[in-house]
C-alpha cells in the first residue's frame, strides 16, 4: 500500500508559505494597533473514492486553506477567519479582529501563554507520509474491500459502500511572542459497511483501518472479510431480560467511556461548574491498579503533537495513577480561569492510554462469566454535570464466558462515578485507531433494560 507520492503536494514550500503568512498576519496586527495576536494556519489536500455494490459512487479531491486570527487589546478579545491569503483579505480581517476586540468584554483571563513557557524544542514526530494514490487505484482498493466483505458470505445481501481516503496536511500557529511551529502530517483510511439478512431479519455492521503510513493500514481484503464477520454475528439477535449484569465494552466502543473522563476534567468544564468530577483532584475514582496517561510525541501516532495550541510543548503525564486523578486538562485560558498551571493541553489531548490488567477480549469474557458484551451503543444520553449514563446498546450475550447470542434492542444505565469505581479490568487488546488507546473494559454490574 505505500507507493510514493505522485502529488503536488510540497510539505517544505507549504510550510513555509504558511509561516510567512503567520508572520505578515502578526506584523499586521501590530501594525493595526493589536497589542498582542495569535494566528492558527491550516491547509489539507486530500482525495476520496467511495464504491458500493460494484460501482463508482463519489471521487472527490479537496483543497482547503484557512486562517484564525485572534487579537488582544488589553484584556479584550476579538477573533476572525479567512481561507483567502491575499494581502487585502489579510488586512480586512485582522481589521474585523481589532474592531470586535474594541468592543468586547474585558475578561481577565484573556491573553497568549507567557513569553517563557513558549515550546523552545520541536522534535520530529515523523507525522508525513504521503500515499500519492491514483483515483482508479483508490476506486479498485475500495472495490477489493467491498468485494471481499461480500463474497465472504452468502448472508450479506447488500452495502452501504467501501471509501478510501488520503489526506495531507500543514498546521502552522503562531503569536506575537515570537513563537512559530509547524507541523506536517497524512491520515489514510479504508472502510466499509455492509449488510446482512437472515429470514426476515436484516443488520448493519462495518470494519475500518487508518494510519499515518498508508503502509501501516490492514489490507482490504482483511477489512471487508471483518466488516462481514461482524455484521453476520449481529444476525439472530434476541432481547434479554431486564437486570444488573456485569457489562464488558469492546475496545472499540470502551474509548468513549474515556472520553466522558475527559470532558469531565477539562477546564472548561470545570470553570463552568458543570462536571461531576468537580473537586475530585486527588481523590480515587478508579480502581488503583489504574493508570491514564498521556504521551504525546510518539513517532507515527496518530494524536502526536509536539506543541499545543497555545504554543507550549507537550509532554508525557499521568491524568490518573493508582486510580487518582492526578491534574486536569487545562489550556492558558482555563488555567487561569481556575487559578492553576496550563497542562499544555490546549486543544485537548494527544495519545491517550488507559493500563490493562486483564489479558486478552476472550479472557475478559471468561472473568465476566454471565453479562452483556457490548459492541456498539447507541444514543447521546450522558449528562457530564451529574455522570449519569444511559445508552441504547448492541452485542452478545455471555454465558460461563462463552457468546451465546446476539442482543439487540436493550438499554444499559449507571452513574460514570460508579462506572469507574467498578471497573474490573482493562484488556491488552488496544484499538490502535484513535486518539484514546484503550482495550475492552468490563465493568462488574449496570443496570439492563430489555424484555
Amino acid at each position: 500500500m505505500g507507493e510514493k507520492s505522485k502529488t503536488s503536494f510540497n510539505p517544505q514550500a507549504e510550510e513555509t508559505r504558511l509561516k510567512t503568512l503567520v508572520s505578515d498576519i502578526l506584523a499586521e496586527a501590530k501594525k493595526q494597533g493589536a497589542d498582542a495576536c495569535e494566528v492558527g494556519a491550516s491547509l489539507d489536500e486530500g482525495l476520496s473514492a467511495s464504491v458500493r455494490m460494484g460501482e463508482v459512487e463519489t471521487v472527490e479531491f479537496n483543497l482547503d486553506q484557512g486562517f484564525g486570527i485572534t487579537v488582544y487589546q488589553g484584556i479584550r478579545k476579538g477573533s476572525a477567519s479567512t481561507s483567502d491569503s491575499s494581502k487585502g483579505a489579510i488586512v480586512d480581517t485582522v481589521k474585523a479582529a481589532c474592531n470586535i476586540a474594541r468592543y468586547a468584554s474585558e475578561d481577565p483571563c484573556a491573553g497568549l501563554a507567557d513569553a517563557d513557557q513558549m515550546a523552545t524544542e520541536l522534535p520530529e514526530l515523523d507525522l508525513y507520509h504521503p500515499w500519492g494514490i491514483e483515483p482508479n487505484d483508490a476506486v479498485a482498493l475500495a472495490s477489493d474491500c467491498e468485494r471481499a466483505g461480500r463474497d465472504a458470505s452468502d448472508k450479506i445481501i447488500n452495502s452501504d459502500g467501501a471509501s478510501v481516503s488520503s489526506h495531507q496536511g500543514c498546521r502552522v500557529y503562531g503569536n506575537s511572542h515570537g513563537f512559530i511551529g509547524s507541523s506536517v502530517s497524512t491520515r489514510h483510511s479504508l472502510s466499509v459497511v455492509l449488510i446482512g439478512q437472515q429470514h426476515e431479519e436484516m443488520q448493519r455492521d462495518y470494519w475500518y483501518t487508518v494510519a499515518r503510513n498508508a503502509s501501516d493500514m490492514e489490507p482490504a481484503v482483511e477489512v471487508g472479510r471483518k466488516a462481514a464477520q461482524r455484521t453476520v454475528n449481529r444476525l439472530g439477535g434476541q432481547q434479554v431480560e431486564t437486570g444488573r449484569v456485569p457489562v464488558l465494552f469492546a475496545a472499540e466502543v470502551a474509548s468513549g467511556l474515556v472520553s466522558h473522563l475527559l470532558g469531565a476534567i477539562s477546564g472548561s468544564s470545570l470553570y463552568r461548574q458543570s462536571s461531576f468530577l468537580l473537586d475530585h483532584l486527588g481523590q480515587q475514582i478508579f480502581p488503583d491498579w489504574l493508570r491514564i496517561h498521556e504521551q504525546p510525541q510518539l513517532k507515527q501516532a496518530l494524536g502526536s503533537a509536539s506543541f499545543d495550541n497555545d504554543g507550549l510543548a507537550t509532554r508525557a503525564k499521568d491524568f490518573v495513577s493508582a486510580g487518582v486523578l492526578q491534574r486536569y486538562i487545562l489550556s492558558t485560558y482555563s488555567a487561569r480561569k481556575l487559578g492553576m498551571e496550563s497542562t499544555a493541553n490546549a486543544g485537548g489531548v494527544n495519545n491517550l492510554f488507559v493500563s490493562d490488567n486483564g489479558g486478552d477480549q476472550s479472557a475478559l469474557l471468561k472473568q465476566m462469566g454471565t453479562g452483556l458484551f457490548v459492541t456498539e451503543l447507541m444514543g447521546q444520553g450522558v449528562n457530564i454535570v451529574t455522570g449519569d449514563y444511559s445508552r441504547g446498546a448492541g452485542g452478545f450475550w455471555v454465558e460461563n464466558g462463552v457468546i451465546t447470542h446476539p442482543v439487540s434492542e436493550v438499554t444499559i444505565a449507571g452513574n460514570l462515578k460508579d462506572m469507574y469505581r467498578n471497573i474490573v479490568a482493562v484488556g491488552n487488546d488496544v484499538d490502535h485507531r484513535g486518539n484514546i488507546l484503550t482495550g475492552s473494559i468490563l465493568v462488574e454490574e449496570m443496570a439492563l433494560a430489555g424484555s
